[in-house]
């Protein structure tokens, strides 16, 4: 039986009605890979793997060119194929008028302003109008199917499984990049598309840099080992981090680890369907900043994730927007103090009607 609710594709065609538009040319990487499940990577802007060509109403089409053919055909069921020869701009000069498209959607947050250019002068030869439409994917992609939650859960299990195996091998005398490493390759040997953004591993004072850079540093007992990682499983991303002691941790550690759990346990019972994201990040601020530790956790709570590890919505004390079901974030409050080190908790979850649910079941270091 056919499904009751409309595709990603409908949607969009339905908001391309609605704003009189003929056309809307999607080139954004995780974008294109939402609509069409084509998965060719991009390999930078500059060089593109293809691009959607979504009319109003019809059959959209898949624009690539011959390095890509085989896989297109493969991947993307409903959409026509198109290899191009000569490139995407003239092939579109040679598509739009025939598909009576002559007021163009663009993705202006992904697209260069040389290449804007080389459009604009396009479309204004072919008496076609441009309207840029930032982030209208996007917002499709910000609450999840349930197939998707699936994916993005069997992800989270995977990155689980990585980071028990390697945890298990850590021990005094190994570098911060020895680990990174390790992670990398155990993601690969067991099926990960490859991490989802680079690992963070950082010891001792290191670990005071949220976004610390795995470097020589050798591990000794009793240091912090924070470990911020993430993998890409059939498209979908998980992101997590632990921190740990090597050896037996201190009555410091231990406080300050309790004070990032319950700041943490506070912003998840907080995350419901129409929650604000800035009440949440609030809930998680407030019990570090009653802890004495307000001025030591600088960033935004959280994030979404999908098949990109950032996404909307985004938990920070800026952010007005309001939780829907079907989102998924991050929750990972941190301290971080320069002559120390850092502990950050950070775990992904499903915005659900009354409660979030919980992706992780990993809990190293959490019951402390």
């Amino acid at each position: 039986m056919a499904s009751m609710h409309p595709s990603p594709v409908q949607r969009l065609q339905n908001f391309l009605r609605g704003r009189r538009l003929d056309g809307f040319l999607v080139t954004q990487p995780e974008n294109r890979r939402y609509l069409s499940r084509y998965s060719a990577p991009d390999h930078g802007i500059q060089e593109s793997a293809g691009a959607l060509l979504i009319p109003r109403q019809g059959t959209p089409y898949l624009l690539t060119d011959s390095r890509f053919a085989l896989q297109a055909e493969e991947e993307s069921s409903g959409f026509l194929v198109h290899i191009y020869r000569k490139g995407l701009l003239p092939s579109l000069k040679e598509l739009l008028p025939g598909l009576g498209i002559r007021r163009l959607g663009f993705e202006s947050h992904y697209t260069l302003h040389e290449t804007y250019l080389r459009l604009e002068r396009m479309a204004r030869q072919s008496g076609i109008s441009l309207f840029p439409l930032a982030g209208q994917v996007e917002r499709l992609r910000c609450v999840k199917r349930e197939e998707e939650i699936s994916a993005l859960r069997e992800s989270v299990r995977l990155n689980e499984r990585v980071f028990q195996l390697v945890y298990n091998t850590i021990e005094p005398g190994m570098s911060e990049r020895e680990v990174a490493l390790a992670l990398e390759l155990t993601m690969r040997e067991l099926g990960a598309e490859g991490p989802s953004f680079p690992p963070i591993v950082a010891f001792g004072t290191n670990s005071a840099r949220p976004h610390a850079v795995p470097g020589e540093r050798i591990l000794r007992t009793g240091d912090i080992v924070l470990i911020d990682m993430g993998l890409i499983l059939n498209g979908y991303c998980s992101d997590m981090t632990r921190t740990v002691v090597v050896g037996t941790p201190d009555n410091t550690f231990l406080r300050r680890l309790r004070t990032v759990r319950k700041a943490q346990q506070a912003a998840i019972s907080a995350i419901r369907h129409g929650a604000v994201c800035r009440d949440v990040d609030r809930a998680a601020r407030r019990v570090i900043r009653d802890a004495g530790y307000g001025k030591y956790f600088g960033h935004a709570l959280g994030h979404g994730v999908g098949l990109a590890v950032h996404e909307d919505p985004r938990l920070s004390a800026a952010s007005r927007k309001k939780l829907r079901s079907g989102m998924v974030v991050t929750v990972e409050p941190g301290i971080y103090l320069p002559d120390w080190g850092g502990i950050r908790l950070e775990n992904m979850l499903v915005v659900r009607e009354k409660e979030a649910e919980l992706l992780n079941s990993d809990t190293t270091g959490l019951d402390l």
